[in-house]
Parts: structure tokens; C-alpha cells; sequence
């Protein structure tokens, strides 16, 4: 799934170099969410998945960019977000989407907590060149 788009829609791409930006991603998320008429708690499931994918580009990845935007498919509504660095990548995908693993000092929830909340998730990485997420909420 890396690339939900089809001809019709058009993501925003925005940066993700510094914290400033996490925030400003979560804003265009929840904008989004809003315009696709989420219900507040899909809305919420995804703006949280957003920020810690987010972040994760920011802090793991060294930065990189999130490409974000309202989709149709089938007759289904929903928001799709796609997060790609050029960093280290992720050594082991089956070991860093453990619920309790971290790499850092967090509590271990950011991948695998990212994929509960969301429909559709897909991680493609290659260590040594990069890690892209995908993700969808679509409207119930």
C-alpha cells in the first residue's frame, strides 16, 4: 500500500525537521479528519497514530517528510498519511513492532500502538536507506 494515491487526490507534503513540525502535522491531520467527517474518536485514533509517526521520523529517521490527504476508494472516505525518512532504517520490522521494545527511552508503544489505531498500515524499511509508513483511517 505504500502509496494510497490515485490520480484524483492531491496530498499535502510537509517537512519533518524539527518539533515544530510534529505539531503542525498533527494541526493538518486533524483538519483532514475533520474535512472527511471522522467521528471524534477515529479522529483522535488518527491524529495519535500521526504524531508518533511523526515524531518517529523526526527522532529515529533524522527527519523526512509526511504526505497527507483526504481519499476515495470504493466508495469509502478516510485520511491516508505516508511518513518517509532516509535514516538508519529499522534493522528488525518483527522486533520493533513488539508492544514493550524500544529503541529509545520511550515506553515501546509508538509502532505497534500506531497500527492498532489506524485501518490500514504498511512499513516497507531498508537499513542503511530509509523506513516509509503508510497509514488510513477510513469513515465508518
Amino acid at each position: 500500500m505504500i502509496a494510497p494515491w490515485t490520480a484524483g487526490d492531491e496530498p499535502e507534503v510537509h517537512p519533518v525537521a524539527r518539533s515544530a513540525d510534529v505539531v503542525r502535522i498533527r494541526q493538518t491531520i486533524r483538519e483532514l479528519a475533520q474535512q472527511c467527517r471522522l467521528s471524534l474518536v477515529d479522529q483522535t485514533k488518527m491524529i495519535t497514530a500521526a504524531s508518533e509517526l511523526a515524531r518517529n521520523t523526526l527522532i529515529y529517521g533524522g527527519g523526512g517528510t509526511v504526505s497527507a490527504a483526504v481519499i476515495s476508494r470504493g466508495g469509502k472516505r478516510g485520511v491516508a498519511a505516508v511518513f518517509e525518512d532516509h535514516g538508519p532504517g529499522i534493522p528488525d520490522v518483527e522486533q520493533a513492532m513488539t508492544d514493550g521494545w524500544t529503541s529509545g527511552g520511550g515506553l515501546g508503544l509508538g509502532l505497534s500502538g500506531a497500527k492498532r489505531l489506524v485501518d490500514d498500515f504498511d512499513l516497507h524499511t531498508v537499513p542503511g536507506e530509509g523506513t516509509t509508513v503508510s497509514i488510513i483511517k477510513w469513515v465508518r
